[in-house]
């Protein structure tokens, strides 16, 4: 009998992610989830391209992720490889796909930043009730940041931007602490580059944002031990930190408390932040100056932060249309 099993890895900027599902009703049932850090911005994203030691890091994720989707036995025509921000802009993309699909047999599909929106608002709905009242989604990744202004029935808007993690440190994150002067360079050159999500927004006035992906995750599990500790912890989040819950709220309050000690810290005393991981502390700095920005800017009322985003959409997509 085929096996019924369903892989995805999402290409991430800074973090190559994996899941393995199996229908279930008309959603999917979770079976295995897997995340590396690989940095594949990391020296080489502002200038367009990727480096070799990123592409070595590269390499050595995917060959473990093969192995794993080959012991959960997911058929060759069942799997795929989702790319985004770095592979959209590097130069030499290209070839390193072709050596991916040579050295794997899985397909990659390079998408585009409006494909990404899409498929991003199609996890988070599948996640969670967005509602009638019109939400931001908000997912900031290493090298872009996805904007989706949206309901329960339809997208309104939606833009990928080039303002992701990695870029955003390249340019402003000169010292660390993070300087009070680079904060304010950096909010300057957010507003000139989110003019389009400020009209937007006034068009359509989202009340919340709701976060996807890995810097929401990580604000998530701090505000969570800061409150209860370890207790239940492996209830709240798996062994790679991503939300076992589909949903989680987060105040504003609990936010800006977080933020000021994120950006405020040193990387040694970030890593002491009950919940942080390493591979999130450096860009955690940005992500958090940005989603502050965000909720300033816009006064949007609460967190609401989504477990699913881009590959379970790119999954859903693939399961109901091949």
């Amino acid at each position: 009998m085929k096996n019924e099993r369903f892989s995805v890895i999402d290409l991430g900027t800074n973090t190559f992610n994996l899941i393995i599902a199996e229908p279930d009703e008309k959603s999917f049932k979770v079976v295995h989830r897997e995340q590396i850090g690989v940095k594949i911005g990391q020296g080489g994203i502002s200038k367009g391209y990727i480096t070799e030691a990123a592409q070595e890091r590269l390499f050595r994720a995917l060959k473990n992720l093969t192995r794993t989707i080959q012991a959960y036995q997911v058929e060759s025509d069942r799997t795929w490889a989702v790319a985004t921000s770095a592979f959209r802009h590097a130069k030499n993309a290209r070839e390193i796909i072709q050596k991916i699909q040579t050295d794997t047999d899985i397909p990659v599909e390079v998408i585009s930043g409006n494909q990404e929106a899409e498929y991003i608002y199609f996890g988070v709905k599948t996640a969670l009730q967005i509602g009638e009242t019109n939400a931001l989604v908000v997912d900031i990744g290493g090298g872009s940041v996805e904007f989706i202004i949206c309901n329960e029935r339809k997208i309104h808007w939606k833009k990928s931007f080039e303002i992701g993690g990695q870029r955003l440190m390249d340019q402003f994150m000169r010292t660390d602490p993070i300087s009070e002067l680079d904060i304010q360079r950096m909010e300057i050159y957010l507003e000139s580059q989110l003019l389009e999500l400020s009209m937007m927004s006034f068009n359509y006035g989202p009340k919340v944002m709701i976060g996807a992906s890995g810097a929401f995750d990580t604000l998530s599990e701090i505000e969570y031990r800061r409150e209860h500790g370890d207790e239940h912890i492996y209830d709240f989040v798996d062994e790679f930190h991503h939300l076992r819950v589909k949903e989680h709220v987060l105040s504003i309050d609990d936010f800006h408390y977080i933020c000021q000690d994120i950006v405020r810290n040193d990387r040694d005393q970030r890593l002491q932040i009950p919940g942080m991981i390493e591979m999130r502390v450096d860009m955690i700095v940005v992500a958090t100056i940005l989603i502050r920005f965000i909720l300033e800017k816009l006064d949007l009322d609460c967190i609401r932060v989504s477990s699913y985003a881009l590959k379970e959409g790119y999954l859903m997509r693939k399961m109901i249309l091949g």
